[in-house]
């Protein structure tokens, strides 16, 4: 280990934490959810931390190679989340795979592509239950043995067209009825209290305090 890194797990513990994310939609939501509980969140991109690969069938997997190769390239802890949609008439699918769902099956890597391809196989399907899914892993140092793992569901049913300009992702599609909207409906606020990542975060939080 460096000494640049030695200095900053001494100097810094948890009160500063390198996100292990370059997407832009959960750099906006983590960074208003972690305003108010007293601890910096710097974007691995910040710290030129490169992508990490995530070749793992299951979420908390990705989550922990993510966040362990954003602290053992810095030297920081680091938190991961690794989230996507399941979709129960596909069998959880996209699943792990949401990032890249179209681009699987031949198509471009983007949000509207991953939407038409959605859609295109809900086309004749009754059951449009869904969830969003998210699992946090926080490494206090690269090697640590102990990460702290949360999970939240945010539950929900799919549409056939969009509705909404906020969020990113599948959001536009993705119909809440106890709130009559879909997540890309929603005012900011709203969703950073109710989300899958909101609900991830607090069960993270009540962690952290319990080692406190």
């Amino acid at each position: 280990m460096s000494e640049r890194q030695d200095n900053a797990r001494q100097d810094n513990a948890l009160c500063k934490i390198v996100l292990a994310s370059n997407n832009a939609g959960k750099l906006r939501e983590f960074a208003a959810l972690f305003g108010t509980a007293g601890i910096e969140l710097i974007p691995q991109g910040a710290l030129n931390v490169p992508e990490a690969e995530e070749p793992h069938p299951t979420f908390v997997e990705n989550a922990l190679t993510k966040a362990r190769h954003a602290s053992k390239l810095t030297g920081l802890p680091a938190l991961a989340d690794d989230s996507g949609l399941c979709v129960r008439a596909l069998r959880g699918a996209p699943g792990v795979y949401s990032a890249r769902y179209a681009q699987l099956a031949g198509g471009e890597k983007s949000d509207a592509a991953n939407n038409a391809r959605l859609v295109e196989q809900l086309k004749d399907v009754s059951d449009r239950r869904a969830y969003y899914f998210c699992v946090l892993a926080l490494v206090r140092h690269a090697d640590d043995p102990e990460p702290l793992i949360a999970e939240g569901r945010w539950h929900g049913e799919m549409l056939d067209a969009p509705r909404g300009a906020n969020g990113f992702g599948y959001d536009p599609y993705f119909f809440l009825p106890a709130l009559n909207a879909t997540a890309a409906e929603l005012d900011p606020a709203v969703k950073n209290a109710s989300s899958h990542r909101a609900i991830a975060l607090q069960q993270l939080f009540a962690r952290l305090k319990e080692e406190a």
